[in-house]
Parts: C-alpha cells; structure tokens; sequence
C-alpha cells in the first residue's frame, strides 16, 4: 500500500537527534517557554522575513489569538464581519467565532479553491473589517489583489497559512504584506510538522506581537500580573526543539514535493480527472495535490482496491455541518454551489517528500488506466 503520508518514514532521519534533543530538554529542566521556544521564534520569523513570531499550542489559537488581539488594540469589535472562504476547513471559521466575530462565507475560484476577490468586493458592508485569506492546499491566495480591495475598504488582512508553510509570492517574499498577521499549524501531517500540536503567529506589527505575546500567556506579560483575559496556548518546549532540527530542511522538502507536482500534471492523462492549476512559481508547497472527478467514491475506491491511499479534503462544506445548523448560524439554508461541487469532488493524492519516483510512477499508471 502506497501510504497516502508515511510520518513515521519523514521523521525517521531525525530519530537520533531528537532523542538528543529530548535528552537536552530533560536535564536543561526548563519546560515551557525555554530556550528552545525562543531559538525556533526568532528561526522561524527570520525564515518568514518578518519581525515577529508568537508560538502557540497549535493553529486554530494562532488565528484566534491574531483576532482576540486585533480587538484588545481596538481595531476589530466583537460582532465585526470577518470574510472568510466558504470551502475552507472548519477551524478558520472557528478562530472567528472564538473571537466573537461574524464569518462571512465567500466562494472560491474552481480554478485555485482559493478566495475569489471579485466576490469579496460585492460582499462588503458597513460590517465588514477583516478578510481571512486562508492558502488552502499549500497555495497562496491572490494576495495583491486582497491587500488591494482592503485598502480601498479600510480592511484588516489575516492569513490562514497552515498548509503554505515557506510559500513564496510574486515578490520573493515569504511574508506577504507590509504588516499582515499570519497564522500557523505544526500539526504533525503539516510540511513543517511537529511530533504534536504547535502553532505560530508570525507578524511585523509590533503592537500584535505584544499583545499577543500576553495573550497566549493567561493575558500576562509580567508574571501575576495579568493585562488581559488570556488564554493558555503556549508551543510546546520539546516540540520547539523538534521543529528548531526540521525547519532547516523546510525548503528541500518543498521542493521535492514541487517536483512530485510537476510530474503529476504532466504525466497524469486521464479526461475524467482534473488536475490542480498551478503557474509553476514557487507560490505553491503542494501541502496538498488535489485533484477532482465527478465520480469521486468510485475513483477513491479503485485506488484503494489498487494499493494507492487518498484523502478527501474535505467532504462536508462548512455550512453544511451539523454545528451550524439553522437555529445556530441560519447557514445550513444558504448555498454555495462551487464550494459544494469541490468538496463533492476533490480527492487528495499522496504526496511528500518521502514519496519515491517508482511510488509516483505507479499513482500515475494506476490513474492513467482508469
């Protein structure tokens, strides 16, 4: 069985040097907010390109805590209009209502399953302070022309960068504009994944980065001494280090999954598949290759019967789930008809930078034939 992703095989080179590092952690006797938190915060911000970086317990309070301190800095209100995609995964629009804001869902493009600008510009009311651009699948989002669209409007960019981890935009730059809040995940299946949860705001406005440096610590910047209602969601001193010994590899690994992608899509001929789009720029880090067929079940299913696992990311559309029924959010009226075709037709293949080219061979022959 071809795994759709082998963690114990990607995190196998390491296995000596985390077990240095675990016994480095033990006998420093210092366990939370260490010095191996710190390393990975300042390693991480300078990869990013940014000033700043917060780690948290994972990425859900990473995007939580960006609008829990856009507020206490005054420039969101609780019940605020948050615009956020509506084929995103759920815990984007989790963040918003954790910080009592209102999510607005707005279509993707069928072509990116990113956030369509035009549709952000003809959603916009007196409520609207804040779009939440999420880089679904690895790929960021039209980001010129979001910032565009917020400065018109006197919005507030956030970035869902939990699947973009090292990303690259059009201006070479791993951090996308002049003073955004982004969020990320180090759950283990991410491209920079831990051994556990982990998560990080990475920022160049110093004012968030205070906050929620005090935030993430029950609210406190000095010890007993607490500024605001915070919350505990710290990185983890040990998964720190894990990350400090991956984050150096980041880029190789990007790369090696590029290359996967790039085979996929030129190799892959096949008129009941959909291929992702893609400009070949280093915008993409193929977290995920997601392709789509009107007869998922039944492609899911011959693959399986052919050794080949996949995922489906996601099949249940937001405003579908069962937490947001009628009485909840009135959602579960409302309709998104291409958020509802991708989640009836997407299917993930596997892809990482453990996957060998006789492995890749074998995904696009087995595709190939069907």
């Amino acid at each position: 069985m071809i795994s759709f992703l082998d963690l114990k095989k990607i995190n196998e080179p390491y296995e000596t040097a985390f077990q240095e590092k675990l016994k480095t952690v033990l006998n420093n006797g210092w366990y939370i907010l260490g010095k191996e938190t710190e390393t990975f915060e300042k390693a991480f911000a300078e990869y990013c390109n940014a000033k700043y970086c917060i780690g948290v317990g994972n990425g859900l309070d990473a995007l939580t805590l960006i609008f829990k301190g856009y507020i206490q800095l005054g420039k969101l209100q609780k019940g605020d209009e948050v615009m956020v995609p509506a084929n995103t995964y759920i815990a984007s629009i989790l963040a918003i209502l954790g910080a009592d804001l209102v999510p607005v869902l707005v279509e993707p493009r069928l072509e990116t399953y990113n956030i369509n600008p035009d549709l952000i510009k003809e959603k916009i009311t007196s409520k609207t302070k804040a779009v939440l651009a999420v880089h679904l699948y690895g790929q960021l989002a039209e980001m010129d022309e979001i910032n565009t669209i917020a400065t018109e409007n006197n919005l507030l960019v956030v970035e869902d960068a939990a699947q973009a981890h090292g990303a690259i935009d059009n201006r070479n730059s791993k951090i996308y504009n002049a003073k955004p809040a982004i969020a990320y995940s180090f759950y283990p299946g991410k491209n920079l994944g831990a051994l556990g949860d982990g998560g990080a705001v990475v920022t160049n406005d110093s004012e968030l980065s205070k906050v929620i440096l005090s935030l993430r610590n029950y609210g406190s910047e000095k010890k007993y001494h607490n500024e605001y209602i915070g919350v505990n969601s710290r990185l983890d001193e040990l998964q720190a280090a894990f990350l400090n010994l991956k984050l150096p590899n980041l880029d190789v690994d990007n790369d090696k999954r590029r290359t996967i992608a790039k085979r996929y899509l030129s190799e892959i001929k096949n008129d009941k598949i959909i291929l992702p789009f893609w400009d070949f720029s280093n915008n993409h880090v193929f977290h995920l290759f997601v392709i789509r067929t009107e007869n998922r079940d039944e492609l899911q299913d011959y693959l399986t019967q052919n050794n080949i696992q996949t995922v489906i990311h996601y099949p249940i559309p937001p405003h579908k789930q069962k937490a947001f029924l009628p009485e909840v959010s009135g959602w579960n009226n409302l309709s998104f008809p291409i958020t509802e075709k991708i989640h009836d037709e997407v299917l993930s293949l596997p892809i990482s930078p453990v996957l060998t080219d006789d492995e890749v061979d074998f995904v696009v022959d087995i595709l190939n034939r069907y």
